[in-house]
């Protein structure tokens, strides 16, 4: 590798010494003029950017002004001793850690992921936090309208923070695809309405969790002993799914999305119960949002419901039940219990799982201060605010379900016998998720099951013929490729970046023989790169109907196009819909296939047609994605479809780079043309005014690629170090003003997240009565001025996860002394990758980054999904 250009001595990654910082800052809350005004002060356009680089030897120290997360598993509050204060009472640390849902993760090892909103890094510190619009924690989030809704919102958060405003009477892409959600979720809720009648307590339940109700009620009530009530089920058997009711085609653009706002009285009603509780009265439209018109009565029913609202803390709540109930108020409530419960399978969700063992959510609940865990499971499953299931364990020697937790308790025989008396114990997990998790994963686990049964559709000619002198003419993996899509209609490839030409080879030959093939990439720079790709192909391998120069919603009609998957499920590009709902095509390549929770994921395949084509593409060592699920890793692992490795390597000293990275190894490799740069630091100030003097001045003199093309990555949002320091020092030296716009000029490079988990970079254009103007890649957006704070930041300097899905000609990775312990593998190898011809490392972790790659591999999470899949491969096989 080669230093700094023209300015550094030799060093590899592993060469800066010196200690460590503070534990670095997590996700924070969103960005104000006032944090930006005070971070411009860490480098200025005065500084020395030939200053030579320091010698090995120093390491970074903490970040001077950087929080520090508190340590896993701690409580930060006592929720049942003195008063913690109101839902506002005191802004938490940025990056504080929470106890309970840290428990709630990390009992069975799984960890937890890291707060995640649309812009959060889920590798951060390893605890759970609450996450308002960019990953952001803290009862600040509460109070305010950025802390309104998580990652797909927190029951019922969704639309809490209002639409995006569509600017002449035009619904946004954020606002259609929020739509298209909404229509499947009253699909699902009309199919569940028509499986049955009225709901008596815990009549939601269904399937086993019905079952182990029911015997819970029996045992308590004293009807049936321990060993006849629990009785071994027998082995389930899951039928093929029947073709799925197809949802109406997208809301067209003229319809309204945004969810209307909360009557008047209501917010009154509800400002007034919140002040008599003691807290803030501004807490009202969100509680509005979250519960409904009928809020003030449900609220003072239940002042636990609180926490229903994405942003505030259980001590808070707490505090919230004393104001309202006095003495009455006790940590044995049953309505705490069954909160709790609640808020810590949403945080749970907010660090990828879809669903907790048991064992590991009870001691959650013991460690927030609930009496008794047992009993508060037992009544939010008996009320149907979640969902149990009992998952057969296949790996051998795998424990069996521990007896204590009351919905986990072994089976036994009828007869009463020991189930010590053949040997061992039935090994089973016991889960317990939320209701829209649990659907998204069995729909989504029928819909598989259905593609897989489905015969492909081909084109004209000799179909089998065809596709044979398509993979004849390719070689290697691309064959394979081709070979394993003509013959399956669920194929899965996985590969580096250099890999994505074989999707594309792919969608080159599906079109010449007469298919409608398309794209989708997971934001729209990944899209336009694709695009070019697929252009390269067809100059190489000659046309295939046709180039496809227009827009990408015109393309599908000349030749395979490319659209991102936000715009595919909302409807904003796309082929479009047929008579029936589902999308109008033959074959779907969903590139950077980790980045799909397991709600879009369900969604996507129950829009494809019958006989339709699908490929998941993507490469399994980057972070995976913002919400819930792991749909990719647990196709992978259920092995129900073919899988294509690419052996198509990445070229270069970057390629070698990253691979290493992939198989855990950090190797020095040989940069002549100074593709990789290490840049040691001592401290967080040297770090920063060594990212600007290489934005500004180092990579455009040496390497040719201007700071406009160039974008910085660094661990998380606050610190000394983190995004907004960066930014500011980055906007002082290269588009220096006043920030008039809410803290924004003209000219302002931007991460602009139009709904949870998506980002889009962008330029400031101006701004008017209306709100923000913005440029992203392309597209004119403009953002009302009550949404700029919740959803624009600076985007010079981005956190690895903003980053994922697209890349750059140069690319600045910025790690802080105290980054160490926000670092794995995953964001090691994402980061790096993102570059296209330089990668500078400003390294200030000293061993700590070979450390990460070694030793830190992605967190789990807990899903159901390979268990769906793996039941309904056995059903299929034995019909």
């Amino acid at each position: 590798m080669s230093t700094e250009p023209e300015t550094t001595h030799e060093a590899g990654p592993q060469t800066p010494s010196g200690t460590a910082g503070a534990v670095p800052d997590g996700p924070d809350e969103p960005d104000d003029a006032a944090t930006r005004a005070a971070g411009r002060g860490d480098a200025g356009p005065g500084d020395d950017v030939r200053s030579p680089a320091p010698a090995p030897g120093g390491g970074a120290g903490g970040s001077g002004g950087a929080d520090s997360a508190g340590p896993a598993g701690e409580d930060t509050g006592s929720p049942t001793g003195g008063d913690t204060g109101s839902p506002a009472g005191g802004d938490a640390d940025e990056g504080g850690s929470d106890a309970g849902a840290e428990g709630a993760a990390g009992a069975e090892g799984t960890g937890a992921e890291g707060t995640s909103g649309p812009e959060g890094d889920a590798e951060g510190s390893g605890a759970v936090e609450t996450a308002g619009p960019e990953g952001d924690a803290g009862a600040d989030g509460a109070a305010g309208p950025e802390g309104a809704a998580g990652p797909e919102g927190a029951a019922g958060g969704e639309g809490a923070a209002g639409g995006e405003g569509a600017a002449g009477g035009e619904v946004s892409e954020a606002e259609a695809e929020l739509a298209a959600q909404r229509i499947e979720r009253e699909r699902i809720e009309r199919r569940k309405a028509g499986k049955k009648g009225p709901i008596e307590s815990g009549g939601k339940l269904k399937g086993t969790a019905a079952d182990l109700l029911a015997a819970v009620r029996a045992v308590e009530s004293g009807e049936k002993p321990v060993a006849t009530v629990f009785a071994e089920p027998g082995p389930a058997r899951r039928q093929a799914a029947p073709e799925p009711v197809r949802r109406p085609g997208p809301v067209p653009a003229e319809a309204p999305a945004v969810p209307a706002a909360p009557a008047p009285r209501t917010v009154e009603a509800l400002s007034r119960l919140l002040a008599e509780g003691g807290a803030p009265e501004s807490l009202a439209p969100q509680v509005a949002a979250a519960l409904g018109e009928d809020a003030p009565e449900r609220l003072r029913a239940d002042p636990w419901l609180l926490l229903r609202v994405a942003g505030v803390r259980p001590e808070q709540a707490d505090g919230f039940a004393r104001g309202l109930l006095g003495a009455d108020c006790g940590p044995g409530d049953d309505r705490r219990g069954r909160a709790f419960t609640v808020w810590l399978l949403e945080q749970a969700a907010l660090a990828g799982h879809t669903a907790l063992e048991a064992p590991a959510l009870t001691a959650a609940l013991d460690r927030r201060g609930v009496p008794d865990p047992d009993a508060a499971l037992r009544s939010t499953l008996a009320e149907g605010e979640a969902l149990v299931f009992q998952d057969a364990l296949e790996e051998p020697g795998a424990p069996a379900a521990p007896v204590s937790t009351p919905a986990a308790r072994a089976p036994e025989a009828e007869d009463g016998a020991d189930p010590g008396d053949d040997g061992e114990q039935r090994p089973v997990r016991v889960l317990v998720g939320l209701e829209r998790y649990a659907l998204a994963e069995e729909s989504l686990a029928d819909a598989v099951a259905r593609l897989l049964n489905s015969t492909p559709k081909d084109g004209g000619g000799s179909p089998a013929g065809d596709w044979e002198r398509a993979a004849a003419s390719a070689r290697g993996s691309t064959a394979e490729l081709i070979r394993a899509v003509a013959a399956h209609s669920l194929v899965l490839h996985t590969g580096g970046e250099a890999s994505r030409v074989e999707p594309a080879r792919l969608l080159h030959a599906a079109h010449a023989l007469g298919l409608r093939g398309w794209a989708a990439a997971h934001s729209p720079l990944g899209r336009d790169a694709f695009a070019g790709l697929l252009r390269e192909v067809r100059q190489a391998y000659g046309p295939s109907g046709g180039p496809s120069e227009g827009p990408a919603g015109e393309a599908g009609r000349t030749g395979p196009a490319v659209t991102t998957v936000a715009a595919l499920l909302s409807g904003a590009e796309g082929p479009g819909r047929d008579v029936e709902g589902a999308l109008d095509l033959d074959l779907l390549v969903v590139l950077d296939a980790p980045q799909l929770d397991v709600e879009a994921a369900a969604l996507l395949v129950e829009s494809l047609p019958e006989g339709a084509r699908l490929v998941w593409a993507g490469d399994p060592g980057v972070l995976g994605s913002v919400g819930p699920g792991r749909v990719f890793e647990d196709l992978l692992a259920a092995r129900v479809c073919p899988h294509v490795a690419s052996r198509v390597p990445d070229p270069g000293p970057l390629g070698e780079l990253v691979s290493g990275i992939g198989v855990g190894e950090l190797n020095q490799v040989e940069a002549p043309g100074k593709e990789v740069v290490i840049v040691p630091v001592r401290d967080a100030g040297e770090a920063v005014h060594r990212t600007v003097q290489l934005v500004a001045d180092s990579v455009p003199r040496a390497i040719g690629v201007p700071a406009e093309q160039t974008v910085v990555i660094t661990p998380g949002h606050g610190g000394a170090v983190g995004t907004r320091a960066l930014n500011a020092a980055l906007k002082e030296r290269l588009n220096p003003g006043p920030g008039r716009f809410g803290g924004f000029d003209p000219g302002d490079r931007v991460a602009y997240s139009p709904a949870p988990g998506r980002v889009l970079p962008g330029q400031v254009v101006g701004a008017d009565a209306e709100g923000l103007r913005l440029s992203c890649a392309g597209a004119s957006v403009v953002v009302p001025r009550e949404r700029v704070d919740g959803c624009v930041r600076h985007g010079w300097a981005l956190t690895a996860h903003q980053a994922v899905g697209a890349r750059w000609p140069a690319v600045v990775v910025v790690l802080p002394g105290d980054a160490a312990q926000a670092l794995s593998r995953p964001w090691v190898y994402t980061a790096f990758g993102r570059a296209v011809r330089h990668l500078s490392v400003v390294h200030g972790v000293e061993q700590a980054l070979a450390r990460a790659v070694a030793e830190v591999p992605a967190k789990q999470r807990t899903t159901r999904l390979p268990t769906l899949l793996r039941a309904q491969a056995r059903a299929q096989s034995t019909n």
